[in-house]
């Protein structure tokens, strides 16, 4: 670990927040930790699902709120590729012709990071006290691999006391999330997952984790779907089984669940 401390601001993401908080609490962990001190200013979306849907001029607001509320500190830290990589990456875009809030934009650009890629490369975080008796698979989000070139993750996982680091088939193939592509495009976004899936399973893994939240429920939301599938057709044979025979098909079981993660829960030892 660094002994140098910094100042950081903890940007927690609209999906951790209302969905997965324990995020936010595993990520504070690692990064006080590490030699941070940890500020969470008041603080609303990144923008990028106004930005995406073409609101520029909405995009503009909530952009102007997350740089005021950061302006202060030294780093901005993101437990998301994505939402960072909006930061990093747009915010200077939406100031183009605005000589104030552009100089704004580029510093809050320049101070962005994802959160493992922080961690690993700035912090020195070199090693966890994590533990986990099983083989891990890491998901290689679009934003972290294409945008914010997210380095760290595996190095780190690769550290985790008891576990086993198993690379998927495609990892660098999309999921099929990318927020409102997989609305817009349903069928398209189901037709990846389920080639995602199918790669995750075929790695027989116990845990899949990886730095992106959308990512990470949209392939356990295609999991859990096939699982309860699977599981009805299981029992369906089952039954016919002992209807006719008298005794279980054992071969109908369904195999186990495969527990779905965000990276800094499982660092932190704080996942279920």
């Amino acid at each position: 670990m660094n002994n140098k401390q910094f100042n950081v601001g903890f940007f927690i993401t609209c999906l951790a927040d209302f969905t997965r908080p324990n995020i936010g609490h595993a990520a504070v962990h690692l990064l006080e930790k590490n030699g941070c001190n940890v500020t969470i200013p008041e603080q609303s979306c990144c923008a990028q699902p106004a930005y995406n849907s073409g609101k520029r001029s909405e995009a503009i607001d909530i952009a102007k709120a997350t740089i005021a509320a950061f302006e202060h500190l030294d780093y901005v830290i993101v437990p998301s590729a994505s939402c960072a990589g909006m930061i990093k990456y747009h915010y200077p875009g939406l100031f183009e012709g605005d000589e104030i809030w552009a100089e704004k934009a580029r510093s809050i650009s320049e101070r962005t990071h994802e959160l493992i890629s922080f961690l690993y490369n700035v912090a020195g975080m070199k090693q966890t006290d994590a533990t986990f008796a099983g083989r891990i698979g890491f998901h290689e989000s679009c934003s972290a691999l294409r945008e914010m070139k997210v380095k760290g993750p595996r190095e780190l996982l690769s550290t985790i006391k008891g576990a086993e680091l198993i690379e998927i088939a495609g990892n660098e193939e999309c999921c099929g999330f990318g927020g409102l592509f997989s609305v817009k495009f349903d069928e398209i976004s189901n037709a990846m997952v389920e080639t995602k899936t199918r790669n995750i399973k075929q790695a027989n893994i116990d845990l899949l984790t990886g730095v992106d939240l959308g990512c990470l429920m949209n392939i356990k939301g295609k999991l859990e779907q096939q699982h309860q599938e699977n599981s009805a057709l299981a029992n369906s044979e089952l039954a016919n089984s002992d209807k006719e025979q008298g005794h279980a098909a054992e071969n109908s079981k369904s195999p186990p669940l495969i527990q779905v993660c965000h990276i800094a829960e499982l660092l932190a030892d704080m996942h279920d």
